[in-house]
């Protein structure tokens, strides 16, 4: 899953994508983690606010989540 393939409401995709980069940016463990809290916490603020949809934060979670693992190992090897 990729974060274009989410159908996310206007405006909240340039930010998105910008937790993404940062997500994949991270230079090292302590600066993953930020961007992973960040990210998920965006993710947690449009859904309480009911701007996205559940189905729609699960995706998102799954894929700040994968981005997240990919860098961990990407870092660790």
């Amino acid at each position: 899953m990729s974060l274009e393939s989410i159908n996310l409401p206007k405006g909240v995709g340039p930010d998105a994508a910008r937790l993404f980069d940062a997500i994949l940016g991270a230079d090292d463990a302590a600066t993953l983690n930020r961007a992973a809290g960040k990210a998920e916490g965006f993710v947690f603020g449009l859904e309480s606010a009911k701007a996205i949809k559940s189905q729609v934060a699960e995706q998102l979670y799954i894929v700040y989540d994968e981005a997240a693992s990919q860098r961990g190992e990407q870092l660790a090897g």
